[in-house]
């Protein structure tokens, strides 16, 4: 296979599997470990919560916590068995997709639970600040990108870098404006007052519905584009990469394996 990550022949349990991306993320040998580390981190997480009175985001990030080494000896031993490039599409699929997750939660906290737009943040409250999504959108990017050196290159591929890309831009854009926001505060002797939450290129009152450049294009007319708000546009954005990120590394998994079978490799 071309690319800079080598990975050599699938196991063949992935052989064997119609969907090997489901026995890829599948814990193995390290499953009762994961549950014993859920059910610890969740007990803990949830004592300290009630008997100290932390914010309930420190009990998800104790869980998180807790989690971590068994997840670490799991992605080594994709490594070993893989190889770098199977192993970070593990990685991307299992971060990502409870990336995810924080978004629906919050989208449900706003939608169906009713809390105000400045209190729906998900289960990791302090986690949802622009310089850690600026962050956490370049690392996936970058991560793609690394996928796509390492062989995956499909369709769905192609389409999950696009949107990876605006994704970043985005977020790199709220940043810049983070700061501008908080400098034009300070120069007005306003101290103490957050710069988060502000609109960014899509939404309500973002770039594209503000901008004189686009004001009158048909982007404007375009639903959710100018209209939707923030818990919106970013669940659709986390929604659309993990719709494309499953195919394409399904399909990646797929033609790796289907080439070791035309090579007549044995297992």
């Amino acid at each position: 296979m071309n690319g800079s990550f080598p990975t050599p022949a699938l196991p063949v349990t992935l052989n064997q599997s119609r969907f090997p991306l489901l026995e890829l993320l599948h814990p193995r040998r390290f499953g009762w470990r994961v549950l014993l580390s859920l059910a610890l981190g969740l007990v803990a997480g949830t004592g300290l919560v009630l008997l100290t009175g932390i914010d309930r985001w420190m009990g998800t990030a104790l869980v998180i916590l807790v989690l971590l080494p068994v997840a670490a000896a799991k992605f080594r031993e994709d490594r070993r068995l893989f190889g770098a490039t199977v192993m970070l599409l593990s990685l991307l699929l299992t971060a990502q997709g409870g990336h995810t997750v924080e978004h629906v939660v919050q989208w449900l906290q706003y939608y169906l639970l009713g809390w105000p737009i400045r209190q729906a943040n998900g289960l990791l409250s302090a986690a949802n600040v622009e310089w850690v999504h600026f962050v956490w959108n370049w690392g996936v990017l970058l991560a793609i990108i690394g996928l796509m050196r390492g062989g995956m290159r499909n369709g769905w591929a192609w389409l999950l870098l696009g949107v990876a890309v605006g994704h970043t831009i985005e977020h790199s854009y709220l940043l810049v404006r983070h700061y501008q926001v908080l400098a034009e505060l300070r120069q007005m002797g306003i101290a103490g007052v957050t710069a988060q939450g502000l609109p960014g290129i899509l939404g309500q009152d973002g770039w594209l519905a503000r901008s004189p450049l686009t004001r009158n294009s048909f982007l404007c007319r375009a639903p959710g584009l100018t209209t939707a708000n923030r818990i919106d546009v970013h669940f659709w954005w986390n929604v659309l990469e993990m719709g494309m990120l499953i195919p394409a590394g399904h399909y990646f998994l797929k033609r790796q394996l289907s080439s070791q079978e035309k090579e007549g490799r044995r297992f």
